[in-house]
């Protein structure tokens, strides 16, 4: 059995940057701001199941390297752990999928105290990974809908969550307007 990674504080946190922060789906005992240094949030990922289709796919949100990412840490007791990392694999990376690999990272909660948490970082070798210019992204979010919604249901919640959290995205703003006036 592989060793559950908790914090020192006998928590597991996970580091929610995009509809984990709005739709968690995990039973948890709190949340807070948290920061996280190296990774920057970006549409990085092709999404043929929950924004997008096979024929259509969608984009959807992935830790890349590099900058930081302000999102929210969830505490989740010791006793859930296990079920809540299962929940997450299967969210994370549908069918086996494997467009993320789960990652143990350091974070600084609101408070200014780091501990240890868990995220989901793009793997830049997989096939769903890309990097689409600005425009392209906009016009991909624009038409994009799937098996959970639109694409940009998705770009608004997040960016809306966000903003209510204190921890407004400029990048994700500045999509939303530019999916406002990119027509379907």
């Amino acid at each position: 059995m592989q060793e559950l990674p908790l914090d020192a504080d006998g928590h597991l946190y996970v580091f929610a940057y995009g509809s984990l922060i709005w739709r968690p789906g995990f039973p948890h005992l709190g949340h807070e701001p948290a920061l996280l240094r190296g990774y920057h949030r970006r549409f990085c990922l092709w999404s043929r199941h929950y924004r997008g289709t096979p024929e259509r796919p969608g984009l959807v949100l992935g830790l890349d390297r590099g900058g930081a990412c302000r999102g929210v840490a969830f505490r989740v007791a010791a006793a859930e752990a296990p079920a809540v990392l299962d929940y997450l694999e299967s969210r994370e990376n549908p069918n086996g999928e494997n467009v993320y690999h789960r990652r143990l990272l350091k974070l600084r909660l609101a408070a200014g105290r780091e501990v240890r948490g868990i995220s989901y970082v793009a793997d830049r070798s997989h096939p769903a990974y890309c990097r689409p210019c600005e425009q392209s992204t906009a016009a991909t979010i624009a038409r994009g809908a799937g098996k959970t919604g639109t694409n940009r249901e998705y770009l608004e919640n997040t960016a809306r969550q966000l903003a209510s959290l204190g921890l407004a995205d400029r990048r994700l703003e500045r999509l939303m307007r530019l999916v406002a006036t990119s027509g379907d």
